[in-house]
């Protein structure tokens, strides 16, 4: 978040009122005084004004680079949890995951303590899309792009999928973009082809891209544009 937002949101000031008192040299960042209003500030960072230590306490959104091998809840004895990534940030405990992932499935992981936010981005209403970056164990055939567009009908299902967006990139690695959230479902959606999945990675939620910059394990808060997004 901005350091004039972050301001803004502990003290109550107004946008005008926090880039003054910035500009007038009197807010410090990790103890050394701050006057780019533009500076990008985290939980991570000690921000003091007016003799006072400030804290967001607002409602948090953010994006992770998921890991390999890292788990989506806190009790596992296998795999770590996600959460262990976060080691600095308050209140672990009110974060959610909007759409969790696999152990084994990699990229863009989105967690807030907003659940109106969040439950947008789940509800099989919204039908919020998804992208995956796929590596196959065999090669896609171009007929199947036709099969993922009308819909797969996955073993133990009622009703076939809503339809998804297959690109394919080279003979096993395609992007996918779907629809919805069924348990396991792209995994599922090549298994029904006679295929398999090797690995696994989420590029976009929505109108959220995994920021390129976001190393595996890393994360950051979204931006304003980001979190409005989401509607």
């Amino acid at each position: 978040m901005r350091l004039d937002k972050f301001i803004c949101t502990c003290t109550g000031l107004s946008r005008i009122q926090a880039k003054r008192v910035i500009g007038k040299g009197l807010v410090k960042v990790d103890g050394v005084i701050e006057k780019d209003q533009k500076v990008k500030i985290n939980d991570q960072n000690e921000v003091v004004f007016d003799g006072r230590h400030l804290r967001f306490s607002g409602p948090r959104y953010i994006m992770l680079n998921k890991p390999d091998g890292a788990v989506c809840t806190s009790l596992d004895d296998d795999y770590r949890s996600v959460f262990d990534l976060f080691y600095d940030l308050e209140r672990l405990e009110d974060l959610l995951i909007a759409g969790r992932l696999d152990a084994d499935t990699t990229g863009l992981l989105l967690i807030t303590d907003d659940g109106k936010w969040s439950h947008r981005i789940t509800s099989p209403k919204k039908q919020c899309k998804k992208c995956y970056r796929v590596i196959s164990a065999e090669a896609v055939p171009q007929d199947v792009v036709e099969q993922f567009a009308n819909g797969i009908m996955l073993k133990g299902e009622k009703q076939p999928t809503l339809p998804a967006e297959l690109e394919i990139l080279s003979p096993t690695e395609s992007l996918l973009t779907i629809h919805e959230g069924k348990y396991h479902q792209v995994k599922r959606m090549f298994g029904a082809i006679n295929n398999r999945v090797v690995e696994l990675h989420r590029e976009q939620v929505g109108d959220i891209a995994l920021d390129e910059d976001l190393e595996p394990g890393e994360w950051r808060y979204l931006t304003d544009e980001e979190i409005a997004s989401v509607k």
